[in-house]
């Protein structure tokens, strides 16, 4: 059975241990007592906390399942295309697009935006336990 530690599951949920600590304290997400007294949250229960907290991101009727809502932190146009970076959260998206959507989007640093991603090619890593608490 997988387990984390509250700083893990905070790493992994973007919020801080304390948030985790209340969250538990509070009987939104269960956790147990280690043998030393520290608690731990079932990986299980914390893929379903983790659902639960999921916004759903109003974008109208579409296929894609992956929405990314953050804020926009750097736009690089040239004459005929333009790169766009996304903070979602802890996680970096990064676009590229004709400069004329763009433009017509009215894309600059400090506007908010939603990344809509349609994948057929998603790549899935498993990191080594011991970077699961650190950035991601």
């Amino acid at each position: 059975m997988t387990t984390f530690r509250i700083s893990e599951a905070a790493a992994l949920l973007g919020v801080s241990a304390d948030t985790v600590r209340r969250w538990v304290d509070a009987g939104r997400l269960r956790a147990e007592r280690d043998d030393h007294g520290h608690r731990q949250v079932d990986g299980a229960d914390l893929a379903a906390f983790a659902r639960a907290q999921v916004e759903a991101v109003e974008c109208g009727r579409s296929s894609a399942r992956n929405h990314f809502r953050g804020i926009v932190t750097e736009v690089i146009r040239d004459a005929v295309m333009a790169q766009v970076e996304i903070a979602a959260g802890p996680f970096r998206v990064v676009s590229l697009m004709s400069r004329q959507a763009a433009d017509e989007l009215g894309l600059e640093p400090g506007v908010v935006a939603v990344a809509v991603i349609k994948s057929t090619n998603v790549v899935v890593e498993v990191p080594d336990h011991e970077r699961v608490a650190g950035p991601l």
